[in-house]
């Protein structure tokens, strides 16, 4: 049953991830490589927000802000920080976690991969190895033999079209190309390995072969998670622009769908639900990206509200499965900005419900400012901030400012129940 377009049980929530809030993912890839001569990655991750050990004042603050669902990661490096050894210690935790959620009302969004990795899976070729879609399934067979019982929906992986994204819209410098092959040369080397990669940091000359690898990855971790569990919902989340054409920009437009998307929305179709991840809307014209007039976010593009709809819409249309909105957000150092922003683009969203795209939930990247992956502590996306030295949470405006729009939509849901 649906009302103003959002079905009953409509998830609001928040969505983090473990090595960007945890801290100290020190058996991890990306660990790794931040500590890697040359690294691409502006700073070590260090303490992150200290959030393996704050887990429980953290999902206080989500559930203080009238929100139902927290979407994390389970951290595959802290589960199996060896190959074969298994931390009792960590699935406990994350399984405390799971359980935290439910005592605060919040359903669990678990991400079985959010880019890290083991540093020995790196090592061993990562995502193209021969046996990569085993191991992986194998990680997620035992994550959801703790705790599957007890989550919402699971996604496989995150965003694994990202570097498809950057690339074709630009966004690394070519010096960036550059230095990441550097490091992870200097990786494989300091490793005593052939080959080191890691899942966003992927060289332009193995896009293809890491997709491939990527599908087979989220095939195995699908069967292996409907296996423990056939009536829970899985899918994979990716990154997607809105991409809008003029006049004479639809040739362009199309062809970048093509090379960034439609692989992995053709893929959704058979999942139950097709994650998405928004944060700009990019137009094209017959000569090239168009710049929209108006105030600019961080990554340097308009800030467009309705972007989110547009990306929900197409995503929808290819994929024929609902959508669920697992990141979406504002790089901005201004908060006011993320204030205005986010009760617009909500507004936007649930116009395009009740114009028929399903929709089954709105995760909020971030709940606080934390450390996003090459461009470290600079980036802000969260609705609290983060004292680097006491680790202490402090609540922006635009913390109470998508409170009161989830209140105002559970409300009207509420009153059209009854």
């Amino acid at each position: 049953m649906t009302h103003n377009g959002l079905p009953d049980g409509f998830l609001w929530g928040v969505a983090t991830a473990g090595h960007q809030n945890e801290g100290d993912n020190i058996a991890s890839d990306t660990w790794f490589l931040e500590h890697t001569t040359p690294s691409l990655f502006r700073e070590p991750s260090g303490p992150a927000c200290r959030g393996y050990q704050q887990w429980a004042s953290d999902l206080d603050l989500v559930a203080g802000l009238g929100l139902n669902a927290f979407r994390f990661s389970v951290e595959w490096a802290r589960v199996e920080p060896q190959r074969g050894v298994v931390s009792a210690e960590a699935l406990d935790h994350y399984e405390q976690m799971v359980d935290g959620c439910l005592d605060r009302g919040l359903a669990p969004v678990v991400t079985f991969n959010h880019f890290t990795g083991p540093h020995w899976f790196a090592a061993a070729g990562s995502w193209t190895g021969a046996d990569a879609p085993a191991r992986f399934a194998e990680q997620c067979d035992r994550v959801m033999a703790r705790f599957g019982d007890r989550i919402a929906f699971a996604v496989t992986l995150n965003e694994p079209n990202l570097e498809q994204l950057l690339q074709a819209g630009g966004k690394l410098p070519a010096e960036a190309e550059g230095l990441k092959t550097q490091m992870l040369a200097a990786a494989a080397r300091a490793a005593g390995t052939g080959t080191y990669a890691s899942a966003n940091v992927i060289p332009a000359d193995l896009q293809d072969a890491f997709q491939e690898a990527f599908t087979h990855a989220h095939r195995a971790a699908r069967a292996a998670i409907k296996a423990r569990r056939g009536d829970l919902p899985v899918g994979v989340s990716i990154a997607i622009a809105d991409e809008v054409a003029v006049p004479g920009g639809e040739e362009r437009r199309d062809a970048k769908r093509a090379a960034v998307y439609d692989h992995w929305l053709r893929e959704a179709r058979q999942d139950d639900f097709i994650g998405v991840q928004n944060y700009e809307r990019i137009v094209h014209g017959p000569d090239g990206e168009v710049k929209i007039e108006g105030e600019l976010n961080g990554m340097g593009t308009a800030i467009a509200p309705g972007s989110l709809a547009g990306a929900a819409r197409y995503a929808h249309e290819v994929s024929g499965v609902p959508v669920l909105v697992t990141e979406h957000g504002i790089q901005t150092p201004n908060d006011t900005q993320r204030a205005t922003f986010i009760p617009a683009a909500i507004d936007e969203l649930v116009a395009q419900a009740k114009a028929g795209t399903p929709v089954l939930g709105y995760c909020h990247w971030t709940l606080m400012d934390n450390f996003e992956w090459i461009f470290g502590y600079g980036a802000q996306l969260g609705l609290h901030e983060v004292d680097r030295v006491t680790f202490q949470r402090r609540p922006k405006p635009s913390a109470k400012t998508y409170a009161e729009v989830v209140r105002s939509y559970r409300d009207v849901l509420s009153a059209s129940r009854n």
